[in-house]
Parts: C-alpha cells; structure tokens; sequence
C-alpha cells in the first residue's frame, strides 16, 4: 500500500535522473509549480535552482554532496527494490496532475520502465515530457489540438479499443494489443479527438502541445 508524501492541489512537477535539462524544469513549472524529485533527479532540480519539497526514492543515485544540500525533512527513502523511483515518487503523490521531467533518454530500460509507470498508476494522471514529445496514458477521453501532418502514436500496453477523429488512419474497429496490434505514426488531419473503452493506452505527441494537454488532463 503506498502512503501520500505529496498532497498538493496544484500540478507537481516531478524531476528524474534520465535525459532532462534546466530548461525542462523550468518549462514544467510554468504548468506545475511545485517540485519534487525521485531520488538522483535532486540533482537536476537543484541545477535549476529549486529545493524540491521532496526527495523520494531508495536513494542509491543520490549523492552526498546532492543530498546535503536537500533540508532532512524533505528527504522521504523508501528501501523496497520492487519498484522504480519513478513509481516510488509517484504514487507517493496526490495532485490533479504530475509533470515528469528527466524519465526518457539516457537508458532504454529506464524509458520502458517509465511507461510502464504512466499505466499502472493511471489513476495519478501524468504527462511525460521528452525531448521533442509528451507521454501520457488516454483517459476515457482527449482532444489534443494536433496541426495536420503531426505524428501521434499509440501504444497499447494491455488489449484496448477506441474510437477517434482527426487521424489519418482511424482508430475505429481496431483491437489493439501490445502482442498483436499497436498504432505508432499515425498522422493528424486537424486536431484530433480519442474516445478509449478501457485503460491501457498510451499515447505519444508533439511536444509543443504541452499546454493544452495540461489543460485537457486537468
């Protein structure tokens, strides 16, 4: 069971230890103002000159010299090796919508793992910022201001159906499946709209969408 560490009513931003810079911080909090790290993404935080309100994680990437720069009370390890920092920090938090900055690049399995994190706490919505594109898993239902000719994917992590508009190649009638079927590079005609039957559906877009997608998840 976990335990809320973070209880906020504005959006968080959550920094990783993946491929990430300052100015991804500092974009996600335009949406996101509140801070928080899992574990090694102090580092990158402090770099973009903010004390996260919390540190979360099993602390095996956080270095000494990081950590006595983060005041005691906001240090929170959690020792368990079942589960990343990335779900460690998020389930720890309670907040209409997490930014998470710092989770692709860098290492494959890292990235496959951060996916896999989006979907099996979908209950905590969450956009995953990237460096040209954002990931978040399809609530019951989006519209994304997509332009005619952007790429958007969707990754199906369990069997999902849907229904859309504004793609290329609709979504309708299709079993999606992570074994059988999945709808990466898909095109937009216009802005697109996605209706899901069930969870499980990841979708990836341009990343200059941010803020409307901040919007529409909120």
């Amino acid at each position: 069971m976990s335990t809320v560490i973070v209880e906020s009513v504005a959006p968080v931003t959550l920094v990783g230890g993946g491929a990430g810079d300052v100015s991804d911080v500092t974009l996600a909090r335009k949406f996101a103002p509140v801070c928080v790290a899992a574990d090694g993404g102090a580092a990158l935080a402090l770099k973009a000159g903010v004390i996260p309100d919390a540190v979360i994680g099993d602390f095996d990437s956080l270095s000494a010299s990081i950590r006595q720069q983060i005041p005691p009370e906001n240090l929170y390890h959690i020792e368990e090796q079942d589960s990343t920092d990335f779900a460690k920090a998020l389930r720890s938090i309670s907040a209409p919508l997490v930014i998470a900055v710092g989770f692709t690049g860098a290492r494959v399995d890292h990235q496959l793992a951060a996916l896999h994190v989006i979907a099996a706490y979908r209950a905590r919505p969450c956009i995953v910022l990237g460096a040209g594109e954002v990931i978040f898993h399809c609530p019951a239902q989006v519209a994304l201001p997509m332009a005619e000719g952007d790429v958007v994917s969707l990754f199906p992590m369990r069997k999902v159906s849907g229904r859309s508009t504004g793609l290329h190649w609709p979504i309708d009638g299709l079993a999606f499946d992570p074994m059988q079927l999945i709808g990466t590079s898909n095109r937009a005609t216009g802005p697109v709209k996605l209706w899901m039957d069930g969870p499980g559906m990841l979708c990836i877009a341009p990343r200059r969408i941010l803020p409307e997608l901040v919007q529409a998840l909120l």
